[in-house]
């Protein structure tokens, strides 16, 4: 929790080409201060003369990118030691799969910061590498390999533009198809094909989980209220351990088969139980109308 007036820090890191800039122009837009590319060794001295400021900076958002095969670990460094003096900073991490990356540096003829004399690819399995660790500590994880440059922005306001000082848990609930791949960004994931498939049902195929009688046919079957009912307790769990934890931001990914028919009806469910509870929710459904 950040106590009123207290200093807002975000660090924004990740893949070379997954978005660092846009999202560092819609923090800008926001109202953050915005240092692109600090070493992290200077990220305590910003966060210094941001705390002698006397409000006029309020909120920094801090662009680090790798410089050195030390970065990860100079990175980790440099955040436990602005936390030693009572600033919690929040890691935005971006990343895109290889295919987006590839096509990102070719478009603009520029080589990765990494491949060396190497192939681009390296480059790019060189920085991912390096940064799992990062990765894994950060509160929020954002895959733009499918987002243009106006829903990243969209997603970068919805995450910090909100008032300083919000403790509210923000949940996003993704409906997917497997046979389309597993959201890499997901933190948790539920498998609904243990229920039966309306694709199966002639009348409902052409429908979706968004349709009453779809949403109906789906929660009428066995263990499928039961299995609501339990998970929600599970969920409240989970989330009170990450308010406790100071994560803010949650990616709660439900999987059916196509992503049609039941991961959207019980996604839709899930994302009410959750709103109830206080959560900020937000529902999308990823595969819908991919088949």
């Amino acid at each position: 929790m950040t106590a009123p007036g207290a200093l807002e820090v975000v660090v924004v890191t990740g893949l070379s080409g997954a978005g660092r800039s846009t999202a560092a122009k819609c923090l800008e837009d926001l109202g953050w201060f915005v240092v692109d590319n600090l070493p992290p060794s200077l990220l305590a001295t910003m966060v210094d003369l941001g705390s002698r400021s006397q409000g006029a900076v309020a909120k920094i958002a801090v662009v680090a990118d790798v410089r050195s095969r030390a970065f990860s670990s100079d990175l980790r460094t440099a955040i436990d030691e602005i936390e030693r003096r009572g600033v919690h900073p929040r890691v935005l991490f971006l990343e895109a799969n290889d295919e987006a990356l590839v096509r990102r540096f070719e478009s603009v003829r520029r080589p990765h910061p990494m491949q060396g004399d190497g192939r681009l690819v390296d480059g790019i399995v060189a920085e991912r590498s390096l940064l799992r660790d990062l990765r894994g500590d950060a509160d929020l994880v954002l895959d733009t390999s499918l987002l243009n440059v106006h829903e990243l922005r969209g997603k970068v306001s919805a995450a910090f533009g909100e008032e300083a000082g919000s403790e509210k848990l923000h949940v996003t609930v993704l409906s997917f198809g497997f046979k389309y791949g597993l959201p890499v960004d997901a933190d948790l994931v539920v498998d609904c094909r243990f229920l039966p498939n309306p694709h199966w049902v002639p009348e409902l195929r052409p429908k979706t989980g968004r349709d009453e009688a779809v949403r109906d046919y789906v929660l009428s079957q066995p263990g499928a209220m039961e299995f609501l009912d339990r998970y929600e307790g599970v969920l409240e769990l989970i989330t009170d351990g990450y308010r406790r934890e100071g994560k803010h931001y949650v990616l709660l990914a439900v999987g059916c088969t196509g992503g049609k028919h039941r991961s959207v009806a019980m996604a839709e469910q899930l994302a009410a139980r959750l709103a109830v509870e206080g959560s900020d929710v937000q529902v999308t459904h990823r595969d819908l109308g991919r088949e």
